[in-house]
C-alpha cells in the first residue's frame, strides 16, 4: 500500500490554494474550499469580482479613492464558497488561504460552519481580525492554522 498519500487536510487546502489561483487580483488570490463532515466538498469560491461584472471594466488597485479602489467590487473567497454550496453548511469546515476579515466571518458564522482551517493569518494585528477572532470565539467556531503543504506544487512556482 502506498505510504506518502497526502492527508485531508493537504488535499482540501490545496483544493483552496488551486482556487485562488482563480482570482484575476494582482495582489492578493484568496481561496476557499467548504468541506462536510462526510469529507465532500459542497462549495469552492476565490476573490472575484460579482457575475456579470467584466474584470477589466473595474479597477484592482489598493489604494486610491475608495471607488478607484478593488474594495467596493471584490467578493472575497469565503462568500463566494457560500453562495457557490450544493447543500447544508451545518457543522462544515472552511479551508481558507488567508484568515477570513471580520465581514466574511459574520457568513461563515451564519451559515452554520464550525471550522475554519487557515493558511496564512498576514492581518492577524489589524482590527478586522481581531474582530473576526472574537465573533468566532463566541460563535464557537474552531479555528487553526494549516499551512503543512507544498505551495509550489500548487501555484506551479518552481
Amino acid at each position: 500500500m502506498r505510504q506518502n498519500y497526502i492527508s485531508w487536510d493537504q488535499y482540501f487546502m490545496g483544493i483552496a490554494l488551486l482556487s485562488a489561483q482563480r482570482s484575476k487580483d494582482e495582489n492578493t488570490q484568496v481561496g476557499a474550499c467548504i468541506v462536510n463532515p462526510d469529507k465532500k466538498i459542497v462549495g469552492i469560491g476565490y476573490n472575484g469580482l460579482p457575475y456579470g461584472c467584466q474584470d477589466e471594466e473595474y479597477p484592482w488597485e489598493r489604494e486610491g479613492e475608495w471607488l478607484e479602489t478593488k474594495y467596493p467590487y471584490v467578493v472575497h473567497a469565503e462568500p463566494n464558497a457560500i453562495l457557490n454550496s450544493t447543500s447544508s453548511l451545518k457543522d462544515c469546515t472552511i479551508f481558507v488561504t488567508l484568515f477570513p476579515c471580520h465581514e466574511c466571518s459574520k457568513l461563515i458564522i451564519q451559515s452554520g460552519i464550525k471550522e475554519l482551517v487557515y493558511f496564512e493569518d498576514k492581518y492577524r494585528d489589524s482590527e478586522s481580525i481581531i474582530a473576526s477572532k472574537k465573533m468566532l470565539n463566541s460563535a464557537h467556531v474552531t479555528y487553526r492554522l494549516f499551512n503543512d503543504i507544498n505551495i509550489n506544487v500548487i501555484t506551479n512556482n518552481k
